[in-house]
Protein backbone atom coordinates (compact mmCIF):
# COMPACT_ATOMS: atom_id res chain seq x y z
CA UNK A 1 0.00 0.00 0.00
CA UNK A 2 1.22 3.47 -0.89
CA UNK A 3 2.38 5.59 2.03
CA UNK A 4 -0.61 7.86 2.59
CA UNK A 5 0.73 10.05 5.40
CA UNK A 6 4.27 11.34 5.94
CA UNK A 7 4.64 10.81 9.69
CA UNK A 8 8.43 11.30 9.61
CA UNK A 9 8.18 14.91 8.40
CA UNK A 10 6.95 16.15 11.78
CA UNK A 11 8.58 13.74 14.19
CA UNK A 12 5.99 10.97 14.06
CA UNK A 13 2.81 12.95 14.83
CA UNK A 14 0.52 14.75 12.39
CA UNK A 15 -2.54 16.92 13.06
CA UNK A 16 -5.89 15.19 12.63
CA UNK A 17 -9.02 17.30 12.32
CA UNK A 18 -12.40 15.72 13.13
CA UNK A 19 -15.31 17.22 11.24
CA UNK A 20 -18.99 16.26 11.47
CA UNK A 21 -19.71 14.40 8.23
CA UNK A 22 -23.31 15.62 8.05
CA UNK A 23 -22.99 19.29 9.06
CA UNK A 24 -19.37 20.17 8.32
CA UNK A 25 -18.87 21.48 11.89
CA UNK A 26 -15.24 21.23 13.01
CA UNK A 27 -15.33 19.15 16.19
CA UNK A 28 -11.73 18.89 17.31
CA UNK A 29 -8.05 18.78 16.49
CA UNK A 30 -5.91 15.94 17.77
CA UNK A 31 -2.79 14.13 16.64
CA UNK A 32 -2.18 10.77 15.03
CA UNK A 33 0.89 8.60 14.77
CA UNK A 34 1.23 5.77 12.29
CA UNK A 35 -0.19 3.20 14.72
CA UNK A 36 -3.31 5.24 15.52
CA UNK A 37 -3.87 5.93 11.82
CA UNK A 38 -3.65 2.20 11.01
CA UNK A 39 -6.10 1.39 13.80
CA UNK A 40 -8.51 4.03 12.54
CA UNK A 41 -8.33 2.52 9.04
CA UNK A 42 -8.82 -0.99 10.41
CA UNK A 43 -11.68 -0.31 12.84
CA UNK A 44 -13.53 2.62 11.25
CA UNK A 45 -13.43 4.43 14.60
CA UNK A 46 -11.22 7.41 15.38
CA UNK A 47 -8.06 6.58 17.28
CA UNK A 48 -5.59 9.32 18.11
CA UNK A 49 -2.27 9.62 19.89
CA UNK A 50 -2.55 11.39 23.23
CA UNK A 51 0.48 13.61 23.79
CA UNK A 52 -0.38 14.11 27.47
CA UNK A 53 -0.77 10.36 28.15
CA UNK A 54 1.91 9.33 25.63
CA UNK A 55 -0.25 6.50 24.31
CA UNK A 56 -3.02 5.66 21.87
CA UNK A 57 -6.32 7.33 22.66
CA UNK A 58 -9.41 5.63 21.31
CA UNK A 59 -11.91 8.47 21.13
CA UNK A 60 -14.73 7.75 23.56
CA UNK A 61 -12.92 5.05 25.53
CA UNK A 62 -13.96 6.75 28.79
CA UNK A 63 -16.86 8.99 27.78
CA UNK A 64 -18.60 6.77 25.22
CA UNK A 65 -18.49 9.69 22.75
CA UNK A 66 -16.92 7.74 19.90
CA UNK A 67 -16.35 8.88 16.35
CA UNK A 68 -17.37 6.61 13.48
CA UNK A 69 -15.23 7.54 10.50
CA UNK A 70 -17.18 8.15 7.30
CA UNK A 71 -14.38 9.56 5.15
CA UNK A 72 -10.66 10.23 5.41
CA UNK A 73 -8.86 12.96 3.51
CA UNK A 74 -5.16 13.74 3.42
CA UNK A 75 -3.79 17.18 2.59
CA UNK A 76 -1.53 17.92 -0.38
CA UNK A 77 1.66 17.65 1.70
CA UNK A 78 0.60 14.29 3.17
CA UNK A 79 1.05 15.63 6.71
CA UNK A 80 -2.47 16.50 7.91
CA UNK A 81 -5.48 14.21 8.22
CA UNK A 82 -9.13 15.20 7.98
CA UNK A 83 -11.62 12.72 9.41
CA UNK A 84 -15.26 13.21 8.50
CA UNK A 85 -17.06 11.49 11.34
CA UNK A 86 -20.39 10.57 12.80
CA UNK A 87 -20.10 11.80 16.39
CA UNK A 88 -21.76 9.23 18.65
CA UNK A 89 -22.79 10.76 21.96
CA UNK A 90 -23.41 14.37 21.13
CA UNK A 91 -20.12 15.85 22.48
CA UNK A 92 -16.64 15.66 20.98
CA UNK A 93 -14.95 17.89 23.58
CA UNK A 94 -13.75 16.55 26.92
CA UNK A 95 -15.03 19.77 28.54
CA UNK A 96 -18.60 18.75 27.69
CA UNK A 97 -19.21 20.83 24.55
CA UNK A 98 -20.12 19.41 21.14
CA UNK A 99 -17.03 21.00 19.57
CA UNK A 100 -13.67 21.84 21.11
CA UNK A 101 -13.99 25.17 19.29
CA UNK A 102 -16.65 26.64 21.60
CA UNK A 103 -14.68 29.81 22.37
CA UNK A 104 -15.50 32.73 20.11
CA UNK A 105 -13.23 35.79 19.98
CA UNK A 106 -14.90 39.16 19.61
CA UNK A 107 -13.13 42.44 20.19
CA UNK A 108 -10.05 40.58 21.41
CA UNK A 109 -11.99 38.76 24.13
CA UNK A 110 -12.92 35.06 24.12
CA UNK A 111 -16.30 33.97 25.40
CA UNK A 112 -18.14 30.66 25.46
CA UNK A 113 -20.39 30.20 22.46
CA UNK A 114 -22.22 26.93 22.86
CA UNK A 115 -24.22 24.74 25.17
CA UNK A 116 -22.51 22.32 27.50
CA UNK A 117 -23.86 18.83 26.80
CA UNK A 118 -22.38 17.00 29.78
CA UNK A 119 -20.55 17.64 33.03
CA UNK A 120 -16.99 16.34 32.70
CA UNK A 121 -16.81 15.67 36.47
CA UNK A 122 -19.61 13.12 36.04
CA UNK A 123 -18.12 11.47 32.95
CA UNK A 124 -14.42 11.38 33.86
CA UNK A 125 -14.33 10.08 37.40
CA UNK A 126 -10.54 9.56 37.59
Amino acid sequence: MEKLVDFEKSGGLVPAIAQDAATGEVLMLAYMNEESFRETLRTGRACYFSRSRNRLWRKGEESGNVQEVREIRIDCDHDTILLKVNQIGRAACHTGYRSCFFLKVEGGVAHEDGVKIFDPKEVYKK
